[in-house]
């Protein structure tokens, strides 16, 4: 049993209060996922030659600074680092770099794979020119408090609480996943087959870092989207290749998206307005919400793509 949130502001006087908005829904979820907790903010884009990067390192002593000079040397003075705990958001100009080859003293290799050899404690949360994602163990209010959920901004957001059942309490195995650039995933349900997916997709080149179900569901859906699938063909796929129960809440650059399994087995409520679409497990989670008593609610319908733009 987990928890999910979604929040999607329509009007931009409202965004700067997304993480206000955010932190009740997530720490209404505590009683469904008091392992470990997360959230993936969408704000405005980055210039098209940026990228951002989220990093995490388990270590509390690791040194941020350290990693600020070679990357500066690496990638150039356009590059900017905020830290927050032992989570770090880079911003550089060297869009190409994040996953293209880049001159360093060892020869050619991407930031990503410069980081694996010469920082191997640090795992890339999540790249694009959009999102900033963060997630950690413990109570959603300490995760939130950590790295200052409350005051956050942003167009829209996803989050989830998780009580783990299929695979450990790490940071590794906490939602959100991502896969591409500006698309991450979060999932409350099990799939009985991860094991085959992941099999299948590490023959055609996707590579886990996790072993946590939700992992290959993400992975899947990424394959297909990559390989030019829609999102609804890519669904349309996963109702049939998935074996076992799911409400998934996705999130892009511009867009929020929300499906459930066939059998509609785990729940989820939305209340849309003209402020917000706001997205969660249990209504609970949603009362708080300025304006709710006059918000359109409703339980989304089993195997039917619901999907909401920003404006």
């Amino acid at each position: 049993m987990c928890g999910i949130v979604g929040l999607l502001l329509k009007k931009p006087a409202l965004r700067p209060r997304l993480g206000e908005f955010m932190v009740p829904m997530l720490v209404g979820m505590t009683e469904r996922g008091p392992d470990s907790s997360g959230m993936a903010v969408f704000s405005e884009s980055v210039a098209e030659s940026q990228r951002k990067l989220s990093l995490y390192c388990a270590d509390p002593g690791f040194d941020w600074p350290h990693l600020e000079g070679a990357l500066l040397e690496l990638l150039g003075d356009a590059t900017t680092f905020e830290t927050k705990a032992n989570h770090c958001i880079v911003t550089t100009g060297a869009a190409t770099a994040v996953t293209s080859p880049v001159g360093t003293r060892g020869g050619q290799a991407s930031v990503r794979e410069w980081l694996a050899k010469h920082y191997p404690t640090l795992h890339v949360l999540s790249v694009g020119r959009s999102i900033d994602l963060y997630k950690d163990i413990g109570l959603p209010a300490e995760v939130a408090d950590r790295y200052g959920f409350a005051r956050m901004s942003g167009t829209h957001l996803v989050g989830h609480t998780r009580m783990a059942t299929e695979s450990a309490v790490t940071p590794e195995n906490a939602h959100p996943y991502t896969a591409g650039e500006d698309w991450c995933l979060v999932h409350n349900g099990s799939l009985a087959n991860p094991g085959s997916l992941r099999r299948k997709l590490e023959k055609l080149g996707e590579q886990f870092e996790s072993d946590c179900d939700t992992e290959g569901a993400c992975r899947y859906l990424h394959w297909r989207l990559s390989s030019g699938d829609s999102l609804e063909t890519a669904l349309d796929h996963a109702f049939s290749d998935f074996d076992g129960f799911f409400t998934f809440l996705m999130g892009t650059r511009d867009k929020l998206a929300l499906v459930r399994d066939p059998f509609a087995c785990k729940p989820a409520v939305v209340a849309e307005t003209d402020d917000f679409v706001a997205i969660a497990s249990e209504f609970r989670s949603l009362a708080h919400l300025p304006g709710i008593k006059h918000a359109s609610v409703f339980e989304p319908k089993p195997a039917e793509v619901y999907a909401w733009a920003v404006q």
